[in-house]
């Protein structure tokens, strides 16, 4: 009895864990993958752990299964969380626990780290993207300031990938904060002049004539 309460604590906490990615990132291809590594792990150590395989068991299935898929493909680290919580689940669903409540109330804390940890509002104003820019740029605070203008944030961190002087690019993976007001980096030696004194006329080099004098 304890082990079918175990098992559909697994499949309703596996279920809302895809259908909150689902609704939240709409991937169909990784709610099929994260049902069937919860499920296979489910089966595959219920049966194993019925005769005798102590926890073991369970850290081996963790381990081979994570290797394999995250080799298989390259997955964003948001979904390594999801798969990682899919797997987890199946094993706390298979093992059984010192008492009842142990195992759904693990599931539970397991969903509740994942599921807030990607809530929309949780910092969402910060942003990754990986760029390539036109222009080899070699000043970091002149790409910063480039950045800057172009995304419309406060650019946090820009890590320079690649610089193709052939083919004048720049390839960048820059870190930023929309609505942030920007660093205001400026070039080193550089200041702005004051505003009494822009726009103001030079003085004519010596021997120069000035308006309206004759020769």
């Amino acid at each position: 009895m304890d082990r079918l309460v175990l098992i559909a604590a697994d499949l309703v906490a596996v279920g809302l864990l895809t259908w909150t990615y689902f609704r939240r990132h709409h991937r169909r291809d990784l709610v099929v993958a994260f049902v069937g590594v919860n499920v296979g792990v489910l089966a595959v150590a219920s049966s194993l752990g019925a005769g005798g395989v102590g926890a073991g068991l369970g850290l081996g299935l963790f381990g081979v299964l994570s290797i394999i898929r995250l080799r298989s493909t390259e997955i964003d680290q948001r979904e390594v969380a999801y798969y990682f919580a899919a797997l987890a689940l199946g094993i706390l669903g298979a093992l059984p626990a010192g008492r009842l409540w142990q195992g759904p109330a693990l599931m539970a804390l397991l969903l509740v780290a994942v599921l807030v940890g990607d809530h929309p509002r949780l910092l969402h104003r910060h942003h990754r993207q990986e760029l390539v820019l036109d222009g080899a740029h070699v000043d970091e605070v002149a790409l910063v300031a480039r950045l800057e203008g172009m995304l419309g944030a406060r650019v946090h961190a820009v890590s320079v990938q690649r610089v193709d002087l052939v083919n004048d690019t720049t390839w960048v993976d820059v870190r930023y904060e929309v609505g942030a007001p920007a660093s205001g980096r400026r070039r080193g030696g550089r200041r702005p002049a004051p505003r009494g004194e822009r726009g103001a006329a030079l003085p004519a080099p010596a021997g120069s004539l000035g308006p309206g004098a004759t020769p």
